[in-house]
């Protein structure tokens, strides 16, 4: 019974990190408050210092979460080398991830939210941006991906920017020449580092 009831609560709990996750990127940190984060899960607000000392707790564990999977479902899932990065790239700058905001990059949902939240919430951010990165580095350098731990980061920085600015354009044709463009861009820098 008492391993029922663990394992239940560590299902719970993992259940409402993916439901404010979601949330999180749709409607924003700030825009989305416990009762709703709860209520997504199927939960009610008062059972929710049951799992997390403070909404700011939920927010740091689910950005880590959004990160881990992203890392997870698309970094770890392309293939090596230039061509994985490139699968990524056009992943990336889609129109069906640009349009799915509750399923897409937490990078582009929440990064100007995220560089006013808690320490703890930075660091989540930040330890998950580093593995994403890494996975590129690893692909732009396999036999020496330190030496493109930088470039990778200013890839996603591109990457993130570009969606954000898509995502915010109202003109849906300027919005679509964006992505293409960004797309370009990235691949751009990919032949660069090539040819270096």
């Amino acid at each position: 019974m008492v391993r029922y009831a663990k394992e239940h609560k560590q299902e719970t709990r993992q259940r409402i990190i993916a439901t404010a996750g979601r949330r999180l990127k749709q409607d924003g940190i700030d825009g989305s408050g416990v009762a709703t984060l709860m209520k997504d899960a199927g939960l009610t607000h008062g059972t929710f210092y049951a799992y997390f000392a403070s909404k700011d707790h939920l927010v740091a564990t689910a950005v880590a979460d959004q990160m881990r999977a992203q890392h997870e479902n698309i970094v770890a899932q392309a293939a090596p080398g230039r061509a994985g990065l490139e699968q990524i790239i056009r992943w990336y700058f889609s129109p069906e991830q640009r349009d799915s905001i509750e399923d897409g990059c937490p990078n582009a949902a929440l990064l100007d939210e995220i560089a006013r939240s808690t320490d703890p919430t930075k660091q989540a951010y930040t330890d998950g941006a580093l593995v994403l990165i890494d996975g590129f580095a690893a692909r732009l350098a396999p036999h020496d991906p330190p030496s493109a731990r930088l470039k990778s980061l200013s890839l996603l920085g591109m990457m993130a920017g570009t969606l954000q600015l898509s995502r915010a354009l109202t003109d849906r044709q300027l919005a679509d020449q964006l992505l293409e463009q960004g797309m370009r861009n990235a691949l751009a820098l990919l032949d660069a580092e090539q040819h270096n």
